[in-house]
């Protein structure tokens, strides 16, 4: 990844970061975290139809959002880097014409031309 970033101008580097954080954050609510939330809801409710105090749920609600948010957070971080190197090869690809498949299928074709000269 940092020699396909050497490759890029600066502009064309903070274009792709910018895309790939744009994708990470709409991306890092995933179905996990989702379920996971619901999850806490569905065990604040029924704590409190069990008649369990306040002062106990408020902290076990409290802790369960915030390990939501802290999933939610690490998956965004996983997915921006994931994107921000598909980014940077797009990126390099608009550039200057180059596409990694294309470069190696190239080599693969002209390998098999001189074998079979």
């Amino acid at each position: 990844m940092t020699e396909v970033a050497e490759l890029l101008s600066p502009e064309r580097k903070e274009a792709a970061a910018q895309r790939a954080k744009y994708r990470s954050k709409a991306a890092r609510w995933d179905i996990d975290v989702a379920v996971f939330l619901f999850l806490v809801l569905i065990t604040i409710m029924i704590l409190l139809f069990q008649g369990v105090k306040t002062e106990i749920m408020a902290p076990a609600a409290a802790v369960g959002l915030a390990l939501g948010w802290l999933m939610g957070w690490k998956k965004g971080q996983q997915l921006y880097k994931i994107f921000f190197r598909e980014e940077l090869e797009k990126e390099l690809k608009d550039a200057i014409g180059w596409d990694k498949e294309e470069a190696i299928e190239e080599q693969i074709q002209q390998a098999l031309r001189e074998r079979w000269r």
